[in-house]
């Protein structure tokens, strides 16, 4: 028999084992199936960056007819749900006690300023405790304000005139909707999750259960060590993957505008990344509690938060865009949120795509490297 028909025979007889041992570990479906659609949902329903039915106080010390226009304009906004304070003070008291997010006081004099030539102003004060959401508000309220002077000036009726006028126009997510972000930046936290942390317990959970010392007096060479416990997994993270994209195409509505083929190479790159970086934790660490902790810590939780699918990376100290670089989830958000809203822009997909394979080689190179075949490894 040939090395080659030996090489294959030992293969396929390691991967039946794998999968197997997969098929009768419910954890292990849970992580790759189950999981994926919980975060799908919770992300998907649960976190939005969008800021709609906002209540906000409406105080009209000026009752004439354009203030109540005015006002209007923000209670049918679909970011505004307005509630009609007696007083400015009335009004103050419920930004304290949170029960609105901000004022909108149209003063007095405010109908005179506007057929006078004059600026009428309006004032707008905001909850600042969470800033983010402060300036969504701001600019939610500046956009009702602009829109009802620019109606004013088609109808041929006073408005203060604006220096500059601007047209503006979204592209790629053109409905601006933070869950067409969200959900393609999720797939790399599945992968993530299925990559590293499944990966991180298959030797650890051998070396627990007793059967390590079994595989090592076989015939059994690294590279199919290597392989058996890579292939197995590969195959549950692209179907995790897969099964995130057509949820997410379906349900939630998000666009794809690349090309699967192109999914299928680049997300095989960070898989391949991810399960390396995985298996070489997993070679050094003994212990499946010890081996998860160190996963997530070192695999998950840089997923999440410094891959630029929750944060601004660009809003951060240097050092920490700098860390950012040798963390893999960083190229496929950049990846993922590219197939989806703009499509196979290469210039953008090469230099990710090359990142990734030169991740993927390292990690799974080190796994080969400290996967040996003695006891004291």
């Amino acid at each position: 028999m040939t090395r080659r028909a030996l090489f294959f025979m030992r293969l396929r007889g390691f991967l039946r084992k794998e999968m197997l041992q997969i098929y009768r570990d419910p954890s292990s479906i849970a992580l790759a199936i189950v999981l994926p659609m919980v975060l799908l949902f919770i992300f998907g329903y649960g976190v939005s960056l969008d800021a709609e039915n906002v209540p906000i106080a409406m105080v009209l010390d000026d009752s004439g007819p354009e203030a109540r226009d005015l006002a209007a304009r923000f209670d049918l906004s679909i970011y505004f749900h307005a509630h009609y304070a007696k007083s400015i003070t009335e009004a103050e008291q419920w930004l304290t006690q949170r029960q609105v997010e901000g004022i909108v006081r149209v003063p007095q004099g405010f109908t005179a300023d506007l057929y006078g030539g004059r600026t009428a102003k309006v004032q707008v004060i905001l909850n600042g405790v969470d800033a983010n959401r402060a300036r969504l508000v701001q600019g939610y309220s500046h956009g009702v304000l602009q829109k009802w002077s620019e109606f004013r000036i088609a109808r041929g009726q006073s408005a203060q005139h604006p220096a500059v006028t601007v047209a503006q126009r979204v592209w790629f997510n053109e409905a601006s909707v933070s869950r067409n972000f969200l959900i393609p930046g999720l797939i790399t936290l599945i992968m993530t999750l299925i990559g590293t942390l499944l990966t991180a317990l298959v030797v650890a959970r051998e070396w627990e259960r007793g059967t390590m010392e079994a595989i090592l007096v076989t015939p059994l060479r690294r590279i199919d060590l290597l392989l058996g416990k890579v292939l197995p997994y590969y195959v549950l993270g692209m179907m995790g993957m897969l099964l995130s994209v057509v949820v997410g195409i379906l349900l939630f509505g998000v666009p794809f505008r690349g090309s699967i083929s192109a999914l299928l190479f680049l997300s095989s790159l960070f898989l391949l990344s991810s399960l390396g970086f995985g298996l070489f934790i997993s070679s050094m660490i003994r212990v499946q509690f010890v081996a998860a902790q160190v996963s997530i810590v070192t695999g998950y939780l840089p997923a999440l938060f410094l891959s630029g699918l929750l944060f601004d990376l660009e809003s951060t100290p240097r050092f920490i865009q700098i860390f950012s670089y040798i963390i893999p989830a960083k190229y496929f958000v950049a990846i993922s949120h590219t197939l989806f809203m703009a499509g196979n822009v290469w210039p953008v997909l090469w230099p990710n795509a090359l990142a990734l394979a030169g991740m993927a080689t390292l990690f799974i190179a080190l796994a080969y490297r400290k996967m040996v075949k003695r006891l004291d490894s």
